[in-house]
């Protein structure tokens, strides 16, 4: 009579758990959050009007199907207006296929310099005409006011102080690169401040947060926070710096009725 095996006593189980559990967080980070696109909704208002799309961090590095995945997720979501909050590419040499592909937006685009745009050398005036082809514009401590939505959205450089001009009439959002800049913004100066930056730290500890986050970011690292200025959401954005690697801090776009 062949011997049956042993049953799998407590001890034995926590062992092999314990054992298996580095080679599951490998796996989850390397191979399946970083393509894992998330999609957060907020509704601001009872009664809202607007549909605004917010992602950040793209860091184009010339492969298409990211891209391409991003955008049809953001048309999916049928916007009225998309927000843009840093860091299309890190070399420039991928710049013309990034905008080519946030071209097929179908929705009026709206996006701030990042750190590595400015790294990069970026031309500007490259965005600057790209993203008015389909009536959306590339802020650097500006705004624009879109009439039909009754919404004014500024854009900052986070190079310098600006205050965009007060209009309690019409509902404001502030782009912004890096979160801690909120804290130099006026009071009750937006409905809504969007920022990225941090991707959330990419890697997050269960209770313990990110091991670590970018100068310009805070306490502001991941998610919705109240100031001064306004509600802010800070997105763990889409595309990765580095390491393609993501635990506990899927990449993620993010929608807002307002």
């Amino acid at each position: 009579m062949k011997n049956l095996p042993r049953k799998l006593n407590r001890r034995h189980f926590i062992r092999a758990a314990v054992l298996a559990s580095p080679f599951a967080a490998a796996a989850d980070g390397f191979l399946i959050e970083p393509n894992w696109l998330a999609v957060r909704h907020f509704r601001l208002t009872e009664n809202p009007t607007i549909r605004l799309v917010h992602f950040s961090d793209l860091h184009h590095k010339g492969d298409e199907e990211p891209l391409e995945s991003v955008v049809e997720k953001i048309n999916s979501l049928k916007p009225d207006v998309v927000c843009f909050t840093g860091d299309i590419v890190e070399d420039t040499k991928h710049l013309t296929s990034a905008l080519a592909g946030l071209e097929k937006i179908n929705a009026p685009l709206f996006g701030v310099p990042g750190n590595h745009d400015y790294w990069a050398g970026m031309d500007f005036s490259l965005p600057r005409r790209s993203l008015r082809k389909n009536g959306g514009r590339w802020l650097m401590d500006d705004w624009h006011l879109i009439d039909e939505l009754n919404l004014r959205i500024t854009g900052l450089t986070c190079e310098a102080s600006y205050t965009p001009p007060e209009d309690p009439n019409r509902q404001h959002v502030i782009l912004l690169h890096y979160p801690k800049w909120v804290e130099k913004l006026q009071p009750g100066s937006a409905q809504l401040a969007l920022a990225g930056h941090s991707h959330g730290g990419q890697v997050r500890v269960p209770f313990i947060g990110p091991l670590i986050t970018p100068t310009g970011v805070g306490k502001y690292d991941l998610g919705r926070f109240e100031t001064k200025a306004g509600p802010l959401y800070v997105t763990s954005g889409v595309g990765y710096f580095m390491l393609n690697v993501r635990f506990n801090c899927r990449p993620e776009i993010a929608l807002f009725e307002l």
